[in-house]
């Protein structure tokens, strides 16, 4: 069956370049955004029955856009100035970036990985005598608290706001070819809003080896995924998967 319609299960990307604009002008398909997940912060309260007392660190660990945003709404709450001699260990030059949004960059200590957590480790190990703070959601990696435990330094973890699932049921009579997910808290969300979900006809697309389980888990048939030595991106996956099913 051809593909004429996609949902993919992310917020519409704001960049104009966006290469699903490119995807939908070549192929003359329909692509949708809807989360399927969002985040709530958690408030000042339960962040102190963690035990986290913002006075007690010297460094951040910010993993994501939305780290950096808990981060300062907590701080604002608790009415704690972030002193001007806070480091900061972002995971990527895009979450640096963001962290603009709160610090004067040039005189903020702000270190910056590549991309993936592991590759932030040389940068951490240097600083071992700080002490750090990873503000973070409910749903963390594993591997995450693995690779810091192995470095012998004195950190913590604090849960600033949570992953909730989001309320689909006005889709439940609407129906896409191809349904886009990133995470296994999008497959989840799938299966709590439509337990009686059946697959038939409707492509899966996952991006991510973490993602891949989790659809195999809810025995979910995949027929796209990325990322792959030939199809890096989604979009390009995707790309590949419709000229392929379109031009029979």
């Amino acid at each position: 069956m051809k593909i004429k319609t996609i949902l993919v299960s992310q917020p519409e990307p704001k960049m104009e370049n966006s290469p699903y604009l490119k995807l939908i002008e070549k192929e003359k398909v329909k692509v949708d955004f809807r989360p399927f997940i969002h985040v709530e912060g958690v408030d000042a309260k339960n962040v102190r029955q963690q035990k986290i007392d913002l006075n007690n660190y010297t460094a951040i660990i910010l993993t994501s856009r939305n780290s950096v945003d808990h981060f300062f709404r907590i701080a604002e709450e608790m009415r704690f100035k972030v002193p001007d001699a806070m480091k900061y260990f972002c995971q990527s030059e895009a979450v640096a970036f963001y962290l603009q949004k709160y610090v004067v960059y040039r005189k903020r200590k702000i270190y910056v990985g590549k991309r993936n957590f592991p590759e932030l480790v040389p940068l951490i190990k240097k600083y071992k005598e700080e002490s750090f703070l990873l503000p973070s959601s409910d749903a963390l990696k594993p591997s995450v608290p693995e690779i810091l435990n192995s470095l012998n330094i004195d950190w913590t973890r604090g849960i600033f706001y949570k992953t909730v699932i989001s309320d689909l049921s006005d889709l439940r009579n609407v129906y896409y070819d191809v349904l886009v997910f990133f995470s296994p808290s999008g497959i989840e969300s799938l299966l709590k809003n439509f337990p009686d979900f059946e697959q038939n006809n409707t492509r899966i697309a996952v991006f991510g080896n973490s993602t891949v389980l989790a659809a195999n888990d809810a025995g979910l048939r995949i027929d796209i995924e990325a990322p792959t030595p030939e199809t890096p991106s989604m979009t390009m996956a995707l790309q590949k998967y419709i000229t392929s099913v379109n031009k029979k």
